[in-house]
């Protein structure tokens, strides 16, 4: 399939990848919403109960590499929708788990399906547009993320606050239909390519010699525990330490989602012409919100400012992090995808685990904005490593051997004549 010119309009396909991740982003953000009632329904403390959120982003973890390598001479259309099938199940699974157990190994199949989905879904996105549309393309993927958080996440709370928990699952499932369907409909059919075109592992899997691959994965993982040891935690901080009744939590969550929609928009719209600038900035603004709502955790209004400014700063750099890595994994468009969501969900691990160390060492849970913003913090300091060794004189043998003349992580870098086609048939 011809990769459509830099001026033409992005294609349907890629809006319906971003209407399934609505779906996918809703399952995996709403436990933050519903938190307390499934902790006392399920007998469990609320540090437990934020373990379902690392067990879904351990899911995703492993399964997005897992998944990728598996299923890399498959018809992509195909795994698409095998995936949003056997998720849809997992949302089923738990809306009908009996115990604590059984919900936790339903939110892990979930996982699984969903990190497959992610990273054959971003290589969809990107094989359909130029090199210079990738951080739009994954804008677009990233915004219904964003979306998820604005409506589908704050739906969720206000299921569970009036019929139950398990009734946020069930809704979860139907927007997985929905999402199959679209997909079903809008995604080209293709077939594996062969001969000299035929996908290889051992090709793909070359480029984790290169290191700015792993600044780019470091950078991601950190940034998203920075913004995830608090997310999962800001429904108990919302009331038990700024003081704000319950039913101020769907609001909150709104408006984080309104945040993280108008930050992808941001990120989407310069980080292709500025890539590095638009991870410093928004990096360095995600450590300073983070301190100012450590600083003013027992402020109503400071606590429903800051996590609407957390929003902005955190999404803001999703489209460059995803564009990031595709550009320094340019010679394997599928592991790159895998890479990309499973650093986000490392990071989606160790911030709602280590989050939940300081709430149990009687930290109080503002203590989770300070990890958060040390967190951040780091993650500036790596990207500054990557931007140095970018701007380095000498290239990436990975990187160079795969596409002559691209230098490592350049943001314009040139397309591989082949990569468009292949990228578009293979999965």
């Amino acid at each position: 399939m011809p990769v459509p010119s830099e001026r033409s309009r992005m294609p349907a396909a890629v809006y319906v990848l971003g209407l399934s991740v609505f779906a996918l982003g809703t399952s995996e953000f709403m436990l933050s919403g519903i938190l307390q009632p499934l902790a006392h329904d399920l007998g469990v403390s609320i540090p437990q109960a934020g373990l379902l959120v690392s067990a879904f982003a351990i899911g995703m973890v492993v399964g997005a590499p897992v998944l990728a390598a598996a299923t890399l001479r498959l018809p992509r259309r195909t795994t698409l929708i095998a995936l949003l099938a056997v998720f849809g199940l997992g949302q089923v699974a738990g809306a009908m788990a009996p115990t604590y157990g059984v919900l936790f190994v339903s939110r892990v199949v979930s996982a699984l399906a969903c990190a497959g989905f992610w990273a054959v879904g971003a290589a969809v996105a990107v094989s359909l547009v130029p090199v210079t549309a990738r951080a739009k393309a994954m804008a677009i993927m990233v915004g219904g993320l964003s979306i998820a958080n604005i409506a589908g996440v704050p739906a969720g709370a206000l299921l569970g606050q009036h019929a139950g928990w398990r009734s946020a699952f069930w809704a979860v499932a139907v927007l997985a239909v929905i999402g199959l369907v679209g997909v079903v409909i809008a995604v080209p059919r293709t077939e594996v390519p062969t001969g000299a075109e035929r996908p290889r592992l051992r090709r793909e899997l070359a480029i984790y010699k290169d290191k700015q691959v792993w600044l780019a994965l470091t950078a991601t993982a950190l940034n998203a525990a920075a913004v995830f040891s608090l997310f999962s935690y800001l429904s108990p901080l919302l009331t038990k330490t700024a003081g704000l009744a319950e039913s101020w939590v769907p609001t909150v969550l709104a408006l984080f989602g309104l945040g993280a929609l108008i930050g992808t928009f941001i990120g989407g719209r310069v980080a292709d012409a500025h890539l590095f600038p638009t991870l410093f900035a928004g990096i360095s603004a995600s450590t300073l919100v983070l301190a100012a709502l450590a600083l003013t955790a027992h402020s109503p209004f400071a606590a429903v400012a800051l996590s609407l400014m957390l929003g902005v700063t955190a999404f803001t750099t999703a489209p460059a992090l995803n564009a990031r890595m595709f550009n320094v994994a340019n010679a394997a468009p599928t592991l790159a995808g895998a890479t990309t969501t499973a650093a986000f969900n490392i990071g989606n691990t160790l911030g709602p685990w280590l989050g939940g160390l300081a709430i149990s060492a009687k930290w109080g849970y503002e203590s989770t904005a300070w990890l958060g913003a040390a967190l951040a913090a780091v993650a500036v300091a790596v990207t500054f490593v990557a931007f140095r060794l970018h701007r380095a004189p000498h290239r990436s043998r990975v990187v160079a051997a795969s596409a002559p003349g691209v230098e490592p992580g350049a943001e314009r870098g040139v397309e591989l004549a082949k990569e468009g086609a292949a990228a578009a048939t293979h999965h």
